[in-house]
């Protein structure tokens, strides 16, 4: 007869090992990337790297034909990543977010659909209110990318494109110095025996960091005027050279803009708009073919004689001074930024599928909410419900409403 101990040895009598249920709130996205449609715009927000992950962790992208064309990025790559390519605007448009680099146009309104999220540049200063409205009568939840922070309380999307915009707002320089460009006919920098091109930059941010760094590569002489001084000195700092800074004061910062070469405007204010720091008095008074960038378009601009212009048509001139104001300028570079969008996006990507879902990502996460202008029908950003007469909610009172 077996005895007790040996029967209890028997496996069936044996507690079985096995997987508790975890409660989870994984939520599978799906996401659509449209081919951009406003002029000359060639970046895409993902890579075929990133839509790879992106569709190992359970998500599912949609990218219209030719998307990412334009950043050199193909269909094949995007199929083979896991992807599915569609071939109209519609179809990319069921998706239930739609990642994209400019803001919605008119002929994109009629392909939205209630309730969706969009995430997308807004470019404030272009934007009138008949946008807005069509965004709430749609329910549509609109995310501004430019808002949009990190933990940390940086804003990792302006950072990028900042670095970007900043190390090619220098070529652009260079290339509207020459004399191909009917400019002033002067190298960018120094050379022996030859003074060095004098090179104005109004802020001292990221842009101008980057700027700076590439004209002192190049032999410039700089000067670097912002409204405070701490800015002034984590500039100073950041770069570890000794350069010229000045807090902005008319005088000072008159007399510099008449002796320079080239100006650049890259201040970016908490506001979203950019005030008038140079005025027209004093582009009147440089010299002739000088050259004026003002990367701070896309906000309103710095500089009292920007107007926006486009990569077909750049530059214009006023008092003989040439203006170049196109607001995407990282789109020259269309690959590079896409990368540098491509990650930042992806992980929060990531995170929000983690999380359940955009409404619980804007929840649980107030960096990420701090991008959020529109949801449920109502703007939510009191600065553009401000400029455009519209009411507005306080986002954290309707996330709250909805326990």
């Amino acid at each position: 007869m077996m005895g007790f101990g040996e029967l209890a040895k028997k496996t069936a009598l044996y507690p079985q090992e096995a997987l508790a249920p975890v409660k989870t709130s994984q939520r599978s996205l799906l996401i659509g990337l449209p081919k951009e449609v406003s002029l000359q715009e060639n970046r895409i927000a993902l890579t075929p790297e990133a839509v790879a992950i992106l569709v190992r962790n359970g998500h599912q992208v949609v990218v219209e034909k030719g998307a990412g064309e334009g950043a050199q990025f193909f269909d094949n790559e995007y199929s083979e990543a896991g992807a599915q390519i569609v071939y109209s605007p519609n179809e990319v448009f069921k998706s239930d977010l739609i990642l994209k680099i400019e803001p919605i146009v008119e002929q994109e309104f009629v392909h939205l659909k209630n309730g969706q999220t969009v995430i997308s540049a807004l470019n404030l200063p272009t934007r009138n209110r008949s946008y807005f409205e069509h965004l709430n009568e749609k329910q549509i939840t609109a995310v501004s990318y430019e808002y949009i922070e990190d933990p940390a309380g940086g804003q990792p999307i302006i950072r990028s494109l900042s670095e970007i915009a900043g190390s090619t707002v220098m070529l652009i320089a260079a290339e509207y110095l020459s004399s191909a460009n009917q400019g002033k006919g002067i190298i960018l920098g120094g050379i022996t025996g030859v003074p060095p091109t004098k090179v104005v930059i109004i802020g001292a941010g990221t842009v101008a960091e980057y700027a700076a760094r590439t004209a002192l590569g190049l032999g410039a002489e700089i000067k670097i005027f912002d409204q405070h001084i701490y800015r002034l000195q984590r500039l100073k700092y950041a770069i570890g050279q000794n350069i010229y800074t000045s807090i902005i004061e008319s005088d000072t910062l008159a007399e510099a803009i008449q002796r320079a070469d080239v100006v650049i405007g890259a201040l970016r204010p908490s506001d979203g708009f950019s005030p008038s720091i140079v005025t027209e008095e004093m582009v009147a008074r440089m010299r002739p073919n000088s050259v004026i960038i003002d990367v701070s378009i896309d906000q309103g601009g710095c500089i009292e004689t920007s107007r926006i212009t486009t990569h077909k048509e750049p530059t214009y001139r006023v008092y003989d001074v040439i203006h170049y104001c196109v607001p995407n300028i990282a789109s020259r570079v269309a690959h590079t930024a896409s990368t540098a969008l491509s990650n930042v996006f992806l992980p929060m990507l990531l995170r929000t599928g983690t999380a359940g879902g955009v409404e619980e990502m804007m929840y649980a996460n107030r960096w990420f909410s701090k991008g959020v202008y529109a949801h449920g029908g109502t703007l939510t950003n009191p600065v553009i419900a401000k400029k455009f007469s519209m009411r507005h909610k306080d986002l954290s009172l309707l996330l709250a409403a909805r326990m």
